[in-house]
């Protein structure tokens, strides 16, 4: 049997359709699985012990017109496969057309009405509440698949040789670690990055032996420098500085992550890590830290959750300037204490 996955972004997203993957794999042992994935992204799953193969989708390659015969290779490559189940888990227009041009013999996708791609399926599957998980949205495609939906599997496989680099570059041993996530895509899903810096203070006081590793991309660096300043002996800015999968292991080697409304939350969220997670513009119960929802800390205001990029509030960022470092550093030690 031949499977085709169509999730290609964010990072999150990614991260929080993986469970489809290994359900999958666990019923039908002798598939090929195939995942057509942003090609930004596509180091995440290189490797992946369930995957046959990966399909990249070179999203700001293929704007341009020059560079649509790659497109179009791509795909007569999907078709020649021959598919027997393409899941569209993205359910946006482009990835709907994309599915549907790979010409599997059954198409399955989300009931998502606001680019219509699923007038491309063969079956829709709605989201039961708007407050259902995406997580379980996404697994929800399966029950009507006959495949059993559970929790025996494991999220994030281990990558030992990865884990090993790791250890050759940075001084991870003989150290509890607490990574920090300071950056988020939307500048109004950022808890302010002084009170990481002023938190980053108290628990060095609190917690002597405490390392932090602070995560996130090249454009997240100053926030990294900023924080590190509060405790320089304490803090290794690893902004920029690591792979997808690097990021991953690193946060398997933390006790816990303190975290914005972000991809990284969703990775530690997958390894079962505790995490603090900060949500302001955003629905935690939809996209929040599956099975932590009680390690989210947000505040009940008129206008939030209001799900936009912008803030239009009379007090902007009120959402999580309002969170004091004394709350978040009260619920940080609560679940460092039992480790301690």
């Amino acid at each position: 049997m031949k499977i085709l996955i169509l999730k290609p972004s964010s990072l999150g997203d990614v991260i929080q359709a993986l469970p489809v993957l290994r359900l999958l794999k666990l019923h039908f042992r002798e598939s090929e699985i195939f995942w057509w994935i942003d090609s930004a992204l596509a180091p995440l799953l290189e490797g992946d012990p369930d995957l046959a193969g990966i399909v990249r989708f070179e999203r700001k390659r293929w704007a341009k017109p020059q560079h649509w015969p790659e497109m179009f290779r791509s795909l007569r490559w999907l078709r020649a496969q021959n598919f027997d189940l393409v899941i569209d888990l993205q359910c946006l227009l482009r990835s709907g057309a994309f599915a549907w041009l790979a010409r599997g013999k059954f198409l399955v996708g989300l009931d998502e009405i606001r680019e219509g791609a699923c007038g491309f399926y063969d079956l829709a599957v709605p989201r039961k509440s708007f407050h259902t998980h995406a997580v379980d949205w996404y697994l929800s495609v399966l029950p009507p698949l006959g495949v059993p939906v559970h929790k025996n599997f494991q999220w994030l496989p281990e990558r030992p040789e990865i884990a090993a680099a790791i250890k050759s570059k940075w001084p991870v041993e003989n150290s509890r670690w607490i990574a920090l996530q300071p950056g988020a895509r939307w500048l109004n899903k950022r808890w302010p990055v002084e009170y990481f810096s002023q938190l980053v203070h108290r628990l060095a006081e609190k917690f002597p032996d405490t390392r932090f590793a602070i995560i996130g991309d090249q454009s997240d660096q100053p926030l990294g420098e900023i924080i590190s300043r509060a405790e320089p002996s304490h803090c290794l800015n690893l902004c920029g500085a690591t792979s997808l999968l690097e990021m991953v292991e690193w946060l398997r080697f933390c006790d816990l992550l303190i975290t914005n409304d972000t991809g990284p939350m969703h990775a530690a969220a997958a390894l079962g890590k505790p995490l603090v997670a900060l949500f302001g513009p955003t629905e935690p119960r939809r996209t929040g830290p599956y099975g932590q929802f009680e390690n989210v800390l947000r505040l009940d205001l008129s206008c939030s959750p209001c799900m936009k990029s912008d803030c239009h509030f009379e007090k902007p960022e009120e959402c999580l300037r309002a969170i004091p470092p004394a709350r978040v550093f009260e619920r940080v030690q609560k679940l460092l204490l039992p480790c301690a």
